[in-house]
């Protein structure tokens, strides 16, 4: 359970010095090459498998769990002395990028994100605990903030080395992921791309990187024809990869395990719920939860289920087939436009991620995603459709049996239901293909008259 913050600053103030901590990319299939963080480099030389990052675990161990969960509860203040500003991130910062110095890091405030008790929706649900930790409340609307911090404040240090030198850092999206680098790139001065699928993404996801000065190209593509033009271009040395790829991105983003766990008194869930496209988050949430238990923080991992809209399901397809091979299809138009995404890059990590995890993959059609974030809607949250994908199939899996009575719950929310007002709007006036809109709640009409309105309110 969490110390009172009188004993975490105390711990805190008598944690040992320890060795200087490092860390580099390696193969994720194990090759012995490794490579500085600052070094543009996305895939293994030797074997053209994904990279990640690798760190000092011995260093990090000389530092005990109830030390390391006293440093981050002290942390978690408003006014942390030893962070640049408040950031679930950075708070974490011996764990993701522990060389970058505070005047490269390039943050918004991001992380620390609300981990909201649903006890309404559980009670409906017949959940034991069902809580929803909202990465939507960050700067530009979305979970990726947390990964876009540390690979801008990298390649940021980076520019200052005179160690890597491009035109642009640049990114395939389908909406959040564009938001998140424009952003971050303007705030550190860095020039940006974006390549986005023309007429994919909602109008809000579009505004995000005009506004913010990014140059914008509409490809007539979808996400992964994006994603093919964005790594040609980082190949000839072009531009500096932002995708998900780059294993920096889960660098920050595997700190939402480290939270949920601290908002849950270091005791992590019993499920994970998350909504997946291109696969990075599950490896990072793996990442995460892995690391604490590794370095005493936790004492176990939780299950994970990788929640995937039905109209771009390649690794729920792998998963019912039993096999590790993530066969790309063609992914098809959906409302969870942002993981709409068939031929997933991390989809290696993410195999990995859901065997350590005891995981698994389940599916959620365009009624099932719209009604349960209809559903949630009405018991006080405002959620994405991305978040509607990942309820269904916690739904699925409670009614089944797969999640227990007594569970405890968390289901990641990726992004603001803000983003998404054209989902909403058409679902509550029957306008989304292939859904019923059961929960649909029309405005009435009515004249101006205080009988004609008492008598509709009898």
């Amino acid at each position: 359970m969490c110390l009172p913050l009188a004993c975490a600053i105390a711990l805190y103030a008598r944690a040992i010095v320890m060795t200087k901590l490092t860390a580099h990319f390696r193969c994720f299939r194990g090759c012995a090459e490794t490579f500085p963080l600052t070094r543009a480099i996305y895939r293994c030389p030797t074997c053209d498998g994904l990279l990640e990052v690798s760190h000092d675990l011995d260093a990090l161990r000389e530092t005990s769990g109830p030390t390391w969960r006293a440093r981050f509860d002290a942390r978690w203040a408003p006014h942390a002395e030893d962070l640049p500003l408040p950031s679930g991130v950075w708070s974490k910062r011996e764990w993701v990028a522990p060389e970058i110095p505070s005047d490269a890091i390039v943050s918004t405030g991001e992380g620390m994100t609300p981990l909201y008790p649903a006890r309404r929706l559980a009670a409906e649900a017949s959940f034991g605990e069902l809580y929803v930790k909202q990465c939507g409340t960050t700067h530009t609307g979305s979970f990726k903030d947390l990964g876009m911090t540390v690979l801008v404040s990298v390649v940021n240090q980076a520019m200052r080395e005179g160690t890597l030198r491009v035109r642009a850092i640049a990114c395939a999206s389908t909406g959040d992921t564009s938001a998140a680098l424009a952003a971050y790139g303007a705030a550190s001065g860095l020039p940006v791309v974006v390549f986005l699928p023309r007429g994919m993404i909602s109008v809000a996801q579009l505004v995000q990187p005009l506004a913010n000065g990014a140059r914008v190209l509409a490809l007539d593509t979808d996400f992964d024809g994006c994603m093919r033009v964005v790594r040609e271009l980082a190949s000839r040395g072009l531009i500096y990869l932002a995708n998900s790829m780059n294993p920096l991105r889960i660098e920050g983003q595997k700190t939402v395990a480290i939270e949920i766990s601290q908002q849950l008194g270091w005791e992590p869930p019993d499920w994970v719920v998350l909504p997946s496209g291109n696969l990075g988050n599950a490896a990072a949430l793996y990442a995460g939860f892995s690391m604490a238990k590794s370095l005493g923080v936790i004492d176990r991992l939780p299950r994970l289920c990788i929640a995937q809209a039905a109209n771009a399901n390649p690794m729920y397809r792998a998963f019912i087939a039993h096999t590790d091979v993530v066969e790309p299809v063609v992914a098809k138009p959906t409302q969870a436009s942002a993981i709409r995404i068939g031929a997933p890059v991390s989809a290696p990590r993410a195999m990995a991620a859901l065997h350590a995890m005891n995981g698994v993959v389940e599916e959620a059609n365009e009624n099932e995603l719209a009604d349960a974030s209809a559903r949630a809607d009405k018991t006080g949250l405002y959620t994405c459709p991305h978040t509607g994908v990942a309820l269904a199939c916690a739904m699925k899996l409670r009614a089944r049996g797969v999640i227990g009575p007594r569970d405890r719950v968390v289901v990641i929310s990726t992004a603001s239901g803000l983003k998404f007002t054209e989902f909403k709007l058409g679902y509550h006036e029957h306008k989304l293909p292939d859904v019923t809109s059961t929960l649909a709640n029309e405005p009435v009409t009515l004249p101006a008259d205080v009988e004609t309105v008492a008598h509709h309110l009898a």
